[in-house]
This record gives structure tokens, sequence and C-alpha cells, in this order.
């Protein structure tokens, strides 16, 4: 008797579609929620050094920002941010699909938990390497506004910030933080990924959603809630090292964990979470819009493509 043929796995796309689809569906989100970005930014600096609070709450930073900077102001940085997108999230969500789809079972089992969370630090790490240099243009010119105008960078756009930033202070500059944003990302990505993939299945499994766009969003907001309150120590420490300045020839903080403790001794351990507010209001759309838009990609393609 002939041996049984081995179960097909479904069709998949092309790796470069993977790449392309979610550096697309990051972009996307990002113009969305660009302004919680910024606002998310100002909360992290403020305060800074044991100063006074720039901003008291979430809305006093957006009331702040519109009346001095306007309605442009709030979507200062958009092009670092597109080009964030471009790079970390065309990285991650690629190699976190691709991983994802080499482990599933020739029957369609899907990874375990915490094969997923494996999965999702590795896109992060390698994803965060690549993004580093539009996340440390990102953080100046989103702080650019709060400061006097005879000490703002000026940066005109994503480009002019790299190309700045390499000229006058090297091109390893470009890559300050790297260490603290391939730790926040490790972070993020192991909650916010195996998070959405864990909620989507078990949602499913529940018996009382289907795969559509509502699926998605529950998952997303679910997965956008663990991982804020997962990584939002380590992206304030990603965020201070990025944008600090040299003070006497010395670095304003040594390291991600230089930057922790002077945070807990000087503005208390709770200021790990300021911008708490802000930070899951634009995560949390970020996460659903991201995946939305990535699903969606993925059933046109397969639809009008694979199908074919």
């Amino acid at each position: 008797m002939a041996a049984a043929a081995a179960p097909e796995r479904p069709q998949t796309s092309p790796k470069a579609v993977k790449f392309l689809f979610g550096g697309l569906a990051g972009m996307g989100a990002t113009v969305f929620v660009q302004p919680l970005d910024l606002v998310k930014n100002r909360m992290q600096l403020s305060g800074e050094g044991a100063k006074t609070k720039e901003y008291k709450t979430s809305f006093h930073a957006v009331r702040s920002i519109l009346r001095k900077e306007g309605v442009r102001g709030i979507y200062t940085g958009l092009s670092a941010g597109l080009l964030r997108q471009a790079t970390y999230t065309t990285t991650r969500l690629g190699i976190y699909t691709i991983l994802f789809e080499r482990l599933t079972k020739a029957d369609g089992t899907p990874p375990n938990f915490f094969m997923k969370a494996g999965i999702g630090m590795t896109a992060g790490a390698t994803g965060a390497f690549v993004g580093t240099p539009a996340e440390v243009a990102l953080i100046r010119m989103t702080a650019d506004g709060r400061l006097p105008r005879d000490q703002r960078r000026g940066y005109t756009n994503v480009f002019n910030a790299l190309l700045r930033i390499t000229r006058e202070e090297g091109v390893l500059t470009l890559w300050r933080g790297c260490v603290p944003t391939m730790a926040r990302a490790v972070v993020v990505n192991a909650a916010q990924l195996a998070s959405y993939s864990q909620s989507k299945q078990f949602l499913l499994g529940s018996g009382y959603f289907r795969d559509n766009i509502f699926c998605h969003f529950c998952a997303s907001m679910i997965s956008g809630l663990v991982t804020t309150a997962a990584s939002m120590p380590v992206d304030i420490a990603k965020t201070r090292i990025q944008n600090m300045r040299m003070i006497d020839g010395k670095p304003e903080y040594k390291n991600g964990l230089d930057v922790l403790l002077k945070v807990i001794r000087y503005e208390g351990f709770f200021s790990l979470w300021k911008g708490f507010t802000p930070y899951y209001a634009r995560l949390g759309p970020h996460t659903v819009l991201t995946f939305i838009f990535l699903e969606q990609m993925n059933i046109f393609y397969k639809k009008f493509f694979l199908s074919a």
C-alpha cells in the first residue's frame, strides 16, 4: 500500500510580501497615532532631572502643544515616525510571520505561547537595531518644541535629522540608545506579538468570535494593554537616553539602568509609568490598526493572488 501523503501546508505569501505588508501596516497606523506618540514622548521627558513637570496630565500636554505650536505641531516628527515603521515594523513583522509559519506544524497547529514569545523577542530585537536611527530622529523631533527657541535642534524632516546627527555628532550617534531600544523591543514584541496571537486564538476558541475585524480589534486591545504595562519602564529609559545632551563633555546618563535609578530617586517609582495614558492610547490603536491592516492585506493577497 502506498504511504499516505503528508498533509500540505496552507499556501503562504512570499517572504518579500510579508516584509512589505508589515511595513505598510505600521505606516498606515502611524498616520493616525503620531500625535499620541508626540504626547507620550513629551510626558516622559517632563520633570526630567527633578525639574518642575511641564505637563500635569496628558490632556494638559495636548492643550499646551496646540496653544504653543498649533495643529501642525501635534504632528511634529511624522516623517520620522513613518521611517521608523518602514524600517522597524517592516523587519519585525516580516521576521515574526516567517518564523511563525516555519514553526507551525504540518497539520496547522500553531507554535505554543513560549515559542511565540521567543519568536517575538527575536523579531523585535532585530527590527529595533534596524530602526534605531529613525527612532533617535523621532525622539529629538518630537521633543524639540518643549525647548526654548535658542536650544532647539530645528530638524526640518527625518532625513535632515539623520544627516545633521551624522555630521555634527558622528554616525554612531544614530544608534545611541540602541541597547535599551532593543531591550524595549524584546519586551514589546514578546508581549505584543505573543499576546495578540494568544488572545486571538483564545477568542476564536471561545466560540463567540469569528476571524474578522471585530476579533482582531479585541485581540489587539488586550495585546496593547499587556504590552503597555510591561514595556513602559524600558521605554522611558530609551526616550531619555536618545534625547540627552552632553553636559560639560559628559552625557546626562551612563546607561538605561542609570536612567531608571535617577527617575525613581528624583521623580518617584511610579514615574516609570509616566505617560501611561498616551502610551496606551497610542499603542492600543496602533496595535489595532497595524494588525487589522496586516490581516486585511494578507486576506486580499491570498484571495486575489494565491488563489488565482
